[in-house]
């Protein structure tokens, strides 16, 4: 990955970024943001926001330091926030989540909350700091808007019988697994400096939308363009510093979930590949080395609405 340059390091104590987010952004040749949105307290707004949501996508690490994401689902006013720099989540007694059943004391989170009714979506990353019984408590660093774009909207259309079947392994894609990839609209990435870095490092979860198809498979290795966003550049500037990533797919008709771990490397500058895809800035490949599926593992059921404007100006592989 190369040593950060000379400017990624400078500001840094004074700044919310990492050395490699101040990298990626140099890289991309779009300068450093303000980084102003970027609190170590959440503000009353987002406090309420996460305390009306029915789900919270989790990112944290396995015993191993690889990253892995998950959603968690519950009535709202499951995540609740009693003071700026807290927040509680009542998780559900399925001993089958990878993410919940791998927490440790002081250990980083990456928390996603997201209205896929409206496009609204707010981050908060920080440490866990307890359970107590099935309530989780996190001890918040850094809180954060996110940019609408890319997020298609879809409404809660009903709530199952949660009977959730056995977990499948993986250690290599199959067909109903590239069938899930290939048709999806939105996945999710988690990604982790923390281990590496004594300042303003962590865990981190995002969202990633774009027409079906806009995920290539090759084997085990997937192909995702990156389009324009909010120029943070958590997620790349992570990968910099380590290149561990996970990805979550949810089928949102069934309420599978397809956990995918593996290793990301950035395409900067291959400019022939890259304008294949209509939007694209640049690309990354994942290479999966292993995963799981979990059938039925959460009892939302949404109805697709509308894909966002910034996803339907976008192309996808088939389209190349």
């Amino acid at each position: 990955m190369g040593n950060p340059s000379t400017s990624s390091i400078r500001g840094e104590a004074d700044s919310p970024f990492h050395w490699g987010e101040f990298e990626a952004q140099a890289r991309a040749g779009v300068g450093t943001p303000p980084g102003a949105g970027i609190r170590d307290f959440m503000p009353d707004q987002h406090r309420q926001f996460f305390g009306m949501l029915p789900f919270v996508f989790v990112a944290a690490v396995d015993p191993h330091g690889s990253p892995m994401a998950t959603i968690l689902t519950g009535r709202p006013g499951f995540i609740a926030s009693p003071d700026p720099q807290t927040l509680s989540i009542t998780v559900s007694p399925d001993g089958n989540d990878p993410v919940v059943s791998s927490l440790k004391q002081d250990s980083q989170v990456g928390l996603l909350g997201i209205d896929l009714s409206n496009r609204r979506r707010n981050r908060a990353n920080g440490r866990f700091v307890s359970k107590d019984g099935l309530h989780v408590r996190i001890a918040v660093e850094q809180s954060f808007g996110n940019c609408a774009k890319y997020i298609q909207t879809r409404d809660i259309d009903h709530i199952a019988a949660h009977e959730p079947g056995p977990i499948e392994p993986l250690i290599t894609l199959n067909s109903n697994d590239c069938a899930q990839i290939e048709s999806a609209d939105t996945f999710f990435v988690a990604t982790s400096a923390g281990a590496r870095l004594d300042t303003n490092g962590g865990v981190d979860v995002s969202h990633r939308g774009g027409l079906p198809g806009f995920v290539r498979i090759d084997g085990d290795t997937l192909t995702i363009p990156d389009f324009r966003g909010n120029r943070f550049f958590n997620t790349f500037g992570n990968l910099l510093v380590d290149p561990r990533a996970a990805l979550l797919f949810v089928d949102f008709e069934r309420g599978d979930l397809l956990h995918l771990q593996g290793t990301a490397e950035i395409v900067w500058h291959d400019e022939a590949e890259i304008l294949r895809i209509t939007g694209a800035e640049r690309l990354w490949r994942f290479r999966v080395t292993r995963g799981l599926r979990r059938r039925a593992a959460i009892p939302l059921r949404w109805r697709f609405r509308e894909f966002a404007p910034t996803s339907a100006a976008t192309g996808s592989w088939a389209q190349s």
